[in-house]
């Protein structure tokens, strides 16, 4: 389920309170006093079964005797009476209801004949063949302050406004609620999610991605369950509305023992970071943060990077902010010769003459408003921070009045920091009555302008188009009769030779290894491959070789490598006695001395699934810990993203004479290590390390892997978070335009996306547009080419042409959340117009949603779009006209068992 019946939820006009008491200080009692005071203006009715009145109103002893079905029922009752409850509801035709009982994982009492079940499942399984959608359990309930609906036992109410807030914390609600209501935050929900057991973070994101009363989206997230859903519904909230989150539990737990680095990374909190980062949503650390963010994304320009101008008029207060802003990874704005020049004429001597521009603490307003004024005007730099100390010369309330027309209207972000008590209360009056972001201390004012960077990337990332390109296609056919055979074999914890085999299927460079048995067969590789060799220790029991002396490098003729062979032996035999010794891996010395060691590997978060680390690699991995992850599938956009998080890669840019690494050959291999995370359910861990990478390109020297196979009946799609592009939907045709390829749209189809729509005429974007348009914006151009194909579908037919495959025409479906009904458009070029390809096209489309059992397929085309309605009348679509002269086009599917 997603947003089906939610709009009772949040909208109802009528309330039940089950379990409404007069008892002080129950939550039934807390529960009506609140609905009552909120000002709701629908029927609200007590459910009391010894009473007949609740605070001097008519009560019902059940909800059978309710004078009316009620939308939304808040059930106040203890956890053994909600399956009862809710079935109870769901019968009288009830459709959503909010649980506040806790204690739901307690087991149902029924008849021995049934088997065993909690409360829970009961309520769920109660509440399924009504489509009743229940909030909770164990949660303080919702507000929805701006119809009057306060159904929570929060100790107070909260203001209207254009915020939703979501949490999973309780104690978090209501302490928010207090919080929020001191600074006069309003909302436009407040939900308190609780176990999140039928409706949760995925369910609320849909549907307040779509509420026009809603601007922005604040979570408190504990933990994910569901993350494919999570993810598509977070990306899709995330284009439309700032998202902002705060996750607990940062602080990393216990280390744990892995066969290889990445799989240490299991449940690590750099994961959330990840997909919170991958969905273009922010993230925080506190609540208070949280509400700074979105002031400053509803009342500044978000900026275009990381470089910050500070004007103040104390130099220790614009040293704080230069050092928060380095610390945390800003830049200090450069002053051109320019600016200086310029602020050299209307500053006096004694002048910071640099950034921070310190303009003397007995400056009056009008050197404010001129150095202001100048920064505003200079290049080069992203915002601009005031900073103001008290001093007896000039109130700040005039400085901020002379300063306020500039800051409103300036090009790039302004934000102020009044220090101080009373004595600037009026200046921040000013400021937050103006629309510009107030800070009490710099520190805070350059956190929140890196939050503001922060956010621009990650909505980069959202809305990049990577360029065009593919890599050549994998051998999967390969790499799944290796992987096969290892698990037929019974091989779990596989070594480098194995791994290395696996790489090559994808593409990635690796250095030839064989293996050898004992010392006769290692001299003999050895002989045959040249000298100078590297010697490893080939043992399913040792994952980390060096730690025992089981790396020899550098081998330079047959003795050196027999008296390293027969070291090895000894020092391992010793160290790790009851190890299985397998034999030698010998592959030839490597020589790139301006080569950086890399780490590239696959890990498997229990939330997330896999996931592809990369960072800085080497035998001290674990002590330099710079590393980054990121959600599979990559592009090299969202590669090169991954590569910019870490330390590592100022280093793979060039330094001190050494040149930078070939880039886009580290983007190509972590792409490909991301397309074995989406093509191998069974790879589980997997290390590359170290990756050597210079301007030369990338090579794998050492890897290893983990496999489990799969429990039976599974084939592990579910384990992704974000669905892979489906290859398996490409399908070549023949046509009146000769031999063409029909398949789903993908990010790389960018380019050739935007020639298809300069080619359309002005008349054919009007209909498709239904208003006319010139180009696609970069974010438009994203939104129709980066797909979720958890959510949508776009079939492009695309045929070879001098400069890359040209797209001819697209038919793309949009689906709603519960897979109920599906939207669609089709478009052809002008010119291949009347040659049956919209026809082709939307046969394919209209396949996929029978194959994907979507009942309903549904588009609306203008009045004068005759083609479009002919094209849906000949696929069998029933036409009906709208009130606006639009036609609407249904068509119904059969459902495949």
């Amino acid at each position: 389920m997603s947003t089906r019946n939610l709009h009772y939820l949040f909208r109802p006009a009528s309330v039940a309170v089950i379990g409404a008491s007069d008892r002080p200080g129950s939550v039934g009692a807390t529960v009506w006093r609140n609905l009552v005071a909120g000002g709701f203006g629908g029927a609200l009715w007590p459910v009391n079964r010894r009473h007949a009145q609740v605070g001097g109103r008519q009560a019902w002893p059940h909800i059978g005797a309710l004078p009316g079905v009620p939308d939304l029922a808040v059930i106040c009752t203890p956890a053994r009476s909600v399956p009862a409850l809710v079935e109870a509801l769901g019968a009288a035709g009830c459709r959503a209801a909010i649980v506040l009982s806790a204690g739901l994982d307690a087991l149902y009492e029924e008849d021995r004949a049934t088997p065993p079940r909690s409360l829970r499942q009961a309520m769920l399984d109660a509440a399924r063949p009504w489509l009743l959608r229940i909030l909770g359990p164990n949660c303080v309930g919702m507000l929805v302050p701006g119809i009057g609906l306060n159904a929570s036992f929060a100790p107070g109410g909260a203001l209207p406004g254009r915020l939703a807030f979501v949490a999973q914390s309780g104690a978090l609600v209501t302490a928010v609620l207090d919080w929020a209501a001191a600074r006069r935050i309003g909302f436009s929900c407040f939900v308190s999610l609780g176990d999140g057991s039928d409706v949760d973070f995925g369910d609320l994101l849909d549907w307040l991605a779509a509420d026009p009363d809603t601007d922005a989206i604040l979570l408190y997230v504990e933990s994910v369950r569901q993350a494919r859903k999570f993810m598509s519904a977070a990306r899709g909230a995330a284009r439309g509305k700032p998202t902002l989150v705060v996750k607990s539990g940062r602080a990393a737990g216990a280390a744990h023992a892995a066969f290889s680095h990445t799989g240490a990374l299991a449940g690590s909190d750099l994961v959330y970071d990840a997909a919170i980062r991958r969905a273009g949503m922010l993230r925080v650390d506190t609540t208070a943060e949280l509400f700074d963010a979105v002031a400053m994304l509803a009342r500044a320009r978000v900026p275009g990077g990381a470089r910050l101008a500070i004007l103040t008029n104390g130099g220790g207060p614009g040293v704080m902010a230069a050092d928060a802003l380095l610390a945390a990874g800003g830049e200090l704005a450069p002053l051109g010769p320019a600016t200086l020049e310029r602020l050299e004429a209307v500053l006096p001597p004694l002048w910071s003459h640099g950034n921070p521009v310190d303009i003397v603490g007995d400056a009056p307003a009008a050197r404010y408003h001129a150095a202001l004024q100048a920064l505003l005007d200079a290049p080069g730099f992203d915002a601009v921070l005031l900073i103001h100390a008290p001093t007896a010369i000039v109130p700040g309330a005039d400085i901020a009045r002379a300063l306020l027309p500039l800051a409103v209207g300036a090009p790039r972000p302004v934000l102020c920091c009044w220090m101080g008590g009373p004595s600037v209360q009026e200046a921040r009056r000013l400021c937050i009555e103006a629309g510009v972001p107030v800070f009490d201390t710099p520190e805070e004012a350059v956190k929140a302008f890196l939050q503001l960077v922060d956010y621009r990337r990650n909505q980069a990332v959202l809305t990049q188009a990577p360029g065009a390109g593919e890599l050549p296609v994998p051998d999967r056919r390969a790499a799944r009769a290796r992987i096969d055979a290892l698990l037929a074999a019974g091989a779990r914890q596989i070594g480098e030779r194995d791994t290395k085999a696996l790489l090559a299927a994808y593409g990635i460079p690796t250095v030839a290894t064989e293996a050898a048995v004992d010392r006769a067969g290692a001299l003999a590789v050895a002989r045959r491959m040249g000298f100078p060799v590297a010697l490893k220790v080939l043992s399913p029991d040792i994952a980390h070789k060096t730690d025992v002396g089981g790396v020899a490098l550098d081998l330079a003729d047959e003795q050196a490598l027999g008296a390293a062979l027969d070291a090895m032996l000894a020092r391992v035999r010793t160290l790790r006695p009851q190890a299985r010794i397998d034999g030698f891996t010998v592959q030839p010395m490597v020589r790139r001395p301006l080569a950086l060691e890399l780490i590239v590997g696959i890990s498997t978060d229990p939330v997330f699934g896999p996931v592809v680390l990369f960072g800085q690699g080497g035998i001290a991995v674990e002590v330099t810990a710079d590393q980054a992850v990121g959600l599979p599938p990559l592009n090299r956009v969202l590669a090169a993203d991954l590569v910019r998080r870490t330390r590592v890669a100022r280093l793979l840019a060039g330094f001190r004479g050494r040149p930078a690494a070939d880039h886009d050959a580290l983007y190509d291999t972590l792409v490909r290590v991301g397309q074995m995370a989406a093509d191998l359910p069974e790879l589980v861990e997997l290390d590359i390390n170290p990756l050597l990478a210079d301007a030369d390109g990338v090579v794998a020297l050492d890897a290893r892997m983990r496999l489990e196979p799969l429990p039976a009946g599974n084939d592990g799609s579910a384990r992704l978070a974000i669905l892979p592009y489906p290859d398996a939907l490409e399908r070549q045709v023949d046509s009146s335009l000769g031999p063409l390829t029909i398949r789903p749209i993908r990010p790389e189809d960018a380019p050739a996306h935007l020639a298809f729509f300069r080619a359309l005429s002005p008349q054919d974007v009007h209909m498709r547009m239904f208003g006319m348009m010139r180009d696609l914006s970069p974010q438009q151009l994203a939104r129709f080419t980066q797909i979720d194909y958890a959510r949508e579908m776009a079939f492009i037919a695309t045929r070879p042409a001098p400069g890359g495959p040209e797209t001819l025409g697209v038919a793309r479906i949009c689906f709603d959340p519960d897979d109920l009904r599906g939207e669609f458009a089709v478009t052809v070029r002008s010119d291949l117009q009347g040659r049956g390809l919209g026809h082709l096209l939307m046969s394919c489309l209209l396949d996929y949603c029978v194959a994907r059992r979507v009942p309903l397929v549904e588009g609306v085309a203008l009045g004068g779009n005759t083609r479009m309605h002919a094209l849906a009348a000949s696929l069998g679509f029933v036409l009906g006209s709208e009130a606006d002269g639009s036609v609407r086009m249904q068509l119904s599917l059969p459902r495949t068992p």
